[in-house]
């Protein structure tokens, strides 16, 4: 089910075999129609992952870079929607030579054949697939028809790992295998045998249960693995070592680990600075996309959050992360005074219009009186409006996304855009994925970043309004990085202030957990002073 920890599982077996001495990437498969994630709601898919070749993915994606630490590329994400859009070009290409083109085999093999290609392209040993959905879900079964023609392909290089959830019902105080026991066997409805059982639960599963799962479900007992609830997700692939996932993984491909593997001795001692950062720094997060219904989902800024997390873990510091709606500030700006109580605030990205008068009024504040404040995207857009409007003395300035009828735009959209918004193509309209920034080497961002050049990843279709540069400049808006030519707005910076910093690009896409991200790591430690 969706949040049981598929691809945390992945992405922690995928850091394991690399311990291993193998080389692993990991591809996602969405089963929406949809042709990418760009024009999923965030509140209902959780955050779109941006590559750096400008692919918009699912977050598990994010979560196979943070924890192989490797870029992985538009050749790694598939959904139903790009599968069947390629079948019906080729097949409007005369490409399948005038045979009737069906949904089997035709489908499946254009999965197979994407993930052939993807495992060439970079040069895995060991390609860890996630089927997204429930077992069972009619719209992933053409990726498990996929997943069985090429075990029958080559049984020795395929294996299958179900991820099953185990609920222990609070009135009652039991788990309850009988739930994994069904989602085997409709498993097995699909042609398919479960080769491993990640077992997913609140608490250990003992070997009472395991033998169980086995016997029902035909898997060597020592093939059901236990994973529990976690404080945090780094600490899952130290959890599966002990379980020694590793070690019978590649025994059931009939492999051992390299002599010169580089083992697990880095993410270990990560672990342990996690474990031993106790002392607090209280961030505060002003967005809007967090309420599903009667619940929070943190998913929709979960690179964000990562990267807040690795940058105090950086300097020992535990992250305290604390939601913040905008609407709030909107109507009742005195509640603006709860800034005061955070170590620093950060604006991430987002679209439209509710809200955002609350952030700019949250930014405002954060400004005068010394917070330090992190914009990402539109979070940098509204930092240059607010500026314009308080300092620069524009009353009326604002953003084409929020008006754009106003005659003073200084966020506008892009002049090659503009038909695309016209002819309402909104999945076509974005900046998307790696450019260059040169940054100005008295500012913040060169101290923090250490070199003139850098590459970061975008998601965005508005832009500084260059007609506004001097104005904004004048009364002492620094623009800290540009495009290699001068022509687009990278970076704003506020100087006179301990950290006032705006990205037009997104950071948290190339965080790390070992080292994190330059920018967050200046971040946290102006938050830290």
């Amino acid at each position: 089910m969706s949040g049981v920890g598929k691809g945390i599982a992945s992405a922690s077996i995928g850091r394991i075999l690399q311990a291993k001495g193998y080389s692993v990437s990991a591809i996602k498969i969405d089963p929406y129609i949809n042709v990418d994630a760009g024009t999923m709601n965030p509140t209902e898919h959780g955050e779109v992952f941006v590559t750096d070749d400008g692919d918009e993915t699912d977050q598990d994606i994010g979560n196979y870079e943070r924890f192989l630490n490797v870029d992985i590329l538009s050749g790694n994400y598939m959904t139903t929607g790009r599968v069947y859009k390629t079948v019906i070009e080729k097949e409007r290409n005369l490409e399948y030579g005038g045979k009737c083109v069906e949904v089997v085999p035709h489908i499946p093999e254009e999965i197979i054949r994407r993930i052939k290609t993807a495992t060439k392209e970079t040069d895995s040993e060991i390609m860890i697939i996630e089927v997204g959905g429930t077992v069972g879900e009619y719209q992933n079964l053409l990726f498990l028809e996929a997943a069985r023609m090429m075990k029958m392909e080559n049984y020795q290089d395929v294996l299958f790992m179900l991820v099953s959830f185990l609920p222990i019902p609070s009135k009652v105080g039991e788990m309850k295998t009988k739930p994994t026991q069904y989602a085997i066997r409709t498993l097995n409805s699909a042609g398919i045998q479960a080769d491993f059982v990640l077992c997913r639960a609140a608490t250990e599963l003992d070997d009472r249960r395991k033998q169980k799962i086995a016997i029902s479900g035909s898997i060597p007992v020592d093939h059901i693995i236990s994973a529990p609830d976690v404080e945090s997700i780094y600490e899952i692939p130290i959890n599966f070592e002990q379980e020694k996932v590793g070690e019978k993984v590649l025994a059931r491909f009939g492999l051992e680990p390299k002599a010169d593997a580089p083992g697990l001795g880095e993410w270990e001692d990560l672990w342990k600075k996690i474990k031993a950062a106790k002392e607090k720094v209280k961030i505060g997060i002003v967005g809007k996309y967090f309420k599903t219904g009667d619940f929070v989902l943190k998913d929709s800024y979960i690179s964000v959050l990562e990267a807040v997390k690795h940058a105090c873990w950086q300097q020992g510091k535990q992250p305290d992360i604390q939601w913040l709606d905008s609407g709030v500030y909107e109507e009742d700006p005195q509640k603006l005074k709860e800034l005061d109580s955070y170590d620093g605030v950060i604006i991430p990205g987002g679209f439209g219009t509710r809200g955002v008068e609350g952030k700019i009024k949250a930014i405002q504040y954060l400004r005068e009186n010394k917070i330090p404040f992190l914009g990402l995207c539109y979070g940098m857009q509204l930092a240059t409006v607010e500026f314009a409007r308080n300092v620069c003395g524009i009353s009326t300035a604002t953003s084409e996304e929020m008006d754009e009828n106003s005659t003073e735009k200084v966020i506008h959209v892009m002049p090659e855009q503009i038909q695309n918004l016209r002819e309402n193509n909104y999945g076509s309209t974005m900046r998307l994925g790696s450019y260059p920034c040169v940054l100005k080497s008295d500012s913040k961002s060169f101290e923090a970043y250490g070199q003139r050049e850098i590459q970061e990843r975008h998601r965005h279709r508005y832009e500084f309004n260059n007609d506004y540069r001097e104005t904004l400049e004048d009364k002492g808006l620094i623009l800290a990085g540009t495009s290699p030519d001068n022509r687009l707005v990278e970076i704003i910076e506020v100087s006179d202030h301990p950290f006032f910093v705006g990205t037009q690009f997104h950071p948290e896409f190339k965080s790390r957990p070992i080292n994190g991200h330059p920018l967050f790591n200046a971040f946290i430690k102006a938050c830290i002073k």
